[in-house]
């Protein structure tokens, strides 16, 4: 019979390969972009030189847009995402899995808006290219039957941004469709009828119960769609790359032409290491909303 100390040999050295890709991968590369930020690109320790340039850039907030409009900068453009992006994927995602929960042939629909969330990014990228492309757009095409004006909305700096928001709800509503659908079979059907015994309204159902009940839920969903939009960068970098002149730049592909199109990697790392520390904030300032309510 195996002992104790055997058994944790065992352990140790099936563990011992994960650990190591672990450190290799993920640990040595965390430290040394920490350790570039405050470097200069000889390799000289500058302190918070590089994250002061770097947050004072115009590449990250440009005042100019206050008075001119886009570019706003790149951290301006992030905070415009989650504002109108995450409300309308959370708020979305609900109504529809509510609606399509005792609607036949609603986990086919459910299938179809699901889509968008296993189409790759960068396929997303395109097809909003050609959702808001002047000729061949089905936005231009409804805007044509009302005869309001059109144009390539991902061409022009005061729609392009705004082009790319709405045009990634679809890709990501899904998720959010998904998880509260498996969220509503959890909830008793006893709580329904019996709200509905007391001449509850279907509103006040879905207020007072559905709502509070999927709170979990939400912030599983809210946590996820927040930390995309922080990160976002392939459905950007193909549509747009970020124009024209700068006015649908995002944190991530800011750090990317940082890194790739400047060489300036002591930047780029200092966008990453801000990059981190705002999902790691946002997804603990969320989880810990959940974990007060329990």
């Amino acid at each position: 019979m195996m002992t104790m100390k055997a058994r944790k040999r065992y352990v140790l050295f099936f563990l011992l390969p994960a650990v190591l890709m672990l450190l290799t991968f993920v640990v040595y590369p965390v430290i040394r972009t920490v350790v570039y930020s405050f470097l200069d690109q000889d390799g000289n320790f500058v302190g918070l030189k590089n994250y002061v340039q770097v947050i004072l850039s115009r590449e990250i907030i440009d005042t100019r847009g206050f008075s001119r409009g886009f570019p706003l900068g790149a951290l301006l453009h992030n905070l415009l995402w989650i504002g109108i992006h995450l409300p309308m994927t959370v708020g979305i995602g609900l109504l529809l899995a509510v609606l399509l929960r005792n609607v036949y042939g609603g986990t086919v629909i459910k299938a179809v808006i699901f889509l968008g969330m296993v189409m790759p990014m960068i396929v997303g990228g395109v097809m909003i290219n050609f959702i808001f492309d002047r000729n061949l757009g089905i936005v231009n095409g409804i805007l044509s039957l009302f005869g309001l004006p059109t144009k390539t909305w991902t061409a022009h700096p005061d729609s392009a941004l705004l082009s790319l928001i709405f045009g990634s709800v679809w890709l990501w509503t899904g998720f959010s469709v998904v998880l509260y659908s498996a969220g509503l079979e959890t909830i008793p059907k006893d709580i329904y009828e019996a709200a509905q015994l007391d001449g509850a309204s279907s509103f006040t159902i879905f207020r007072r119960i559905t709502v509070p009940l999927l709170r979990p839920i939400t912030v599983v969903v809210a946590t996820m769609t927040l930390l995309w939009e922080l990160k976002v960068f392939d459905i950007v970098y193909v549509a747009t790359m970020g124009g024209p002149g700068g006015a649908s730049n995002v944190l991530a592909l800011q750090m990317y032409v940082y890194a790739f199109r400047a060489f300036d990697f002591n930047r780029a790392a200092v966008v990453a290491v801000l990059l981190a520390l705002s999902t790691l904030a946002a997804s603990f300032a969320l989880l810990k909303s959940v974990r007060d309510e329990t």
